[in-house]
């Protein structure tokens, strides 16, 4: 009896110290935000607020930016800024760079002083800049992109002459993994580790094999025995490392080669996926994708030998191929592969728009919502048109601060134009095969 007692007395305690504990929290979102002054923007609630619409978070904040162009959500001892006005953005991202950073938290979560580094001129971002993704380079991914593309195509004429069903996404992601491997570390196989969710079980795995991927690299950059050495990007950091030993160790090359791998991998398997998916919700668009990529290769019948055709994909030919690009990037204005990011004020200031930001507050740009904004697109926003991208039948990119896919200012993505090169490869080789199969 006394130790049931004593059982309920902590269970109520428990429960007790939980509810002061949020309310504490909770209370510390109110205190100190400046609720009512009419100098910062209007407050829609608070972060913990977002768990309730977890599964359509980006269409909710949509509709929130639809009345409110920059509003925010109250945090214990700060407050987060959500915006889609391009003033804004390039405020940030540019105008004011050195006011706005990665923030402290995201700081400690990233740990390595490398990662921490990308921005700066001595990090990689430096050395890659420094690279200015010279033709060899530009010539050598080329090559590799035609033989992926054939690869995707074989691949997914096998499932369909067995008329199974099969997951898109998986194979574009094997596809584009395959790729970037072989780009820029210059390998022919890639090693399979799994589904992120299990990352940190094959720590081991991926290290022995990172690690021994650059010894083997070394080895064969000191003795030149590849003649492909001098056109991957792994190659080039290495002849890079003998300037600098110390800070260009193997720990350091290893970062490097992971980071690569994240920032190549998902984000264009997702953006193809999107692609693939808004050409099927999309047939004449589709078939004035495959109409053009069929004239610019001077393909008058359908090639029967994917080999044979993905030859004619040359640079001449992706530069011509506008309606494409227009297609691709109209992909990334609906669905972007980074729907959100934001940085974090250093300092006190004040946006274009006018609302004041306090030294902590975070500043983020929806890219999802953004897309979906009449007052930045159009009354059609929201309808998939390539056509916004031409002008008389001619690509014409818009401001990096209205389309924010590739992110802005001085952190640009530096992978854009490789990511492009990439896409328009893949895409004109499945849409040959979609036009044999519909023959």
């Amino acid at each position: 009896m006394d130790f049931l007692f004593i059982l309920l007395t902590f269970i109520a305690f428990l429960f007790l110290f939980l509810f002061l504990a949020f309310s504490f929290f909770l209370l510390s979102c109110f205190i100190g935000n400046s609720i009512m002054d009419p100098k910062y923007p209007p407050a829609e609630g608070t972060v913990f607020g977002q768990i309730l619409y977890f599964n359509r978070l980006y269409d909710y904040q949509t509709e929130q930016a639809k009345t409110h162009k920059t509003f925010r959500l109250l945090a214990p001892g700060r407050s987060e800024f959500y915006t889609t006005d391009p003033r804004n953005i390039e405020h940030i991202l540019k105008t004011q760079f050195e006011k706005y950073t990665k923030g402290k938290y995201h700081e400690d979560i990233l740990i390595r002083e490398f990662l921490q580094s990308m921005g700066k001129s001595g990090g990689s971002r430096g050395s890659l800049q420094a690279m200015s993704f010279p033709q060899v380079l530009r010539d050598f991914s080329c090559s590799v992109f035609r033989k992926s593309g054939a690869k995707l195509v074989g691949v997914i004429s096998e499932f369909s002459d067995a008329g199974v069903v099969f997951d898109m996404q998986d194979i574009l992601m094997r596809c584009t993994l395959d790729s970037i491997f072989k780009v820029e570390f210059g390998l022919k196989r890639f090693l399979n580790i799994g589904s992120e969710a299990k990352l940190k079980k094959n720590v081991k795995i991926i290290d022995g094999f990172v690690h021994g991927l650059i010894k083997t690299k070394r080895e064969k950059v000191t003795l030149q025995q590849d003649s492909n050495d001098k056109e991957d990007i792994l190659s080039g950091f290495l002849v890079g490392s003998k300037k600098d030993p110390q800070k260009m160790n193997d720990q350091y090359l290893r970062d490097i080669i992971l980071n690569f791998l994240i920032a190549g991998k998902d984000t264009s398997a997702n953006t193809l996926s999107w692609f693939f998916y808004m050409l099927c919700r999309n047939p004449l668009v589709q078939e004035k994708v495959a109409q053009e990529v069929k004239d610019v290769t001077g393909s008058q019948e359908i090639e029967a030998n994917i080999d044979e055709f993905v030859a004619k994909i040359t640079e001449a030919a992706l530069e011509k191929m506008h309606y494409l690009h227009a297609a691709l990037t109209e992909t990334l204005r609906l669905y972007p592969a980074v729907p959100r990011d934001g940085r974090v004020a250093e300092t006190d200031d004040i946006l274009p728009d006018g609302y004041r930001v306090k030294n902590g507050d975070a500043v983020c740009y929806m890219s999802y919502s953004m897309g979906r904004m009449t007052y930045i697109w159009g009354d059609d926003a929201e309808e998939f048109r390539p056509e916004r991208w031409l002008d008389n039948g001619i690509f014409q990119p818009e401001s990096p601060f209205k389309f924010i896919a590739f992110h802005g200012g001085p952190r640009t993505c530096l992978g854009k134009d490789f990511a492009y090169r990439q896409w328009l490869f893949f895409a004109s080789s499945d849409l040959n095969w979609q036009m044999k199969q519909e023959i």
